[in-house]
Parts: C-alpha cells; sequence; structure tokens
C-alpha cells in the first residue's frame, strides 16, 4: 500500500512537469478576456431581466 502512494505521488509530479504553464502576460490576457465577457452576460441578464419584469408588470 506504502508503495502504491508513493508510486502515485511520482506520478503526479512527472505529469506536472509536462504542464506548459502559461506566461504572465497570457495569463492577464486571459483574465481581462474572462472579466470582459463576464461583464456582458452581466448587462445581458440584467436587461432581459428588466424587459421580462416590465412585461410581466404592464400584463399583471
Amino acid at each position: 500500500m506504502k508503495e502504491k502512494i508513493l508510486n502515485f505521488f511520482i506520478d503526479v509530479r512527472k505529469e506536472m512537469e509536462k504542464v506548459t504553464w502559461p506566461t504572465k502576460e497570457e495569463l492577464m490576457e486571459s483574465t481581462k478576456i474572462v472579466i470582459v465577457l463576464t461583464l456582458i452576460l452581466a448587462v445581458f441578464t440584467w436587461l432581459v431581466d428588466y424587459a421580462v419584469s416590465s412585461l410581466l408588470k404592464a400584463i399583471l
């Protein structure tokens, strides 16, 4: 059992060495894209909610 656990962590380390990590610039660019898209989605959701609420108030 102890050997299996040790082998697991050795394998994890080997796999982590294969990972290509993003540069700081790539990470900053991706973060900006995520923030902008989140804001766009939030505004869109607010507009749809506002329109549906207004429509329901007019009907009721």
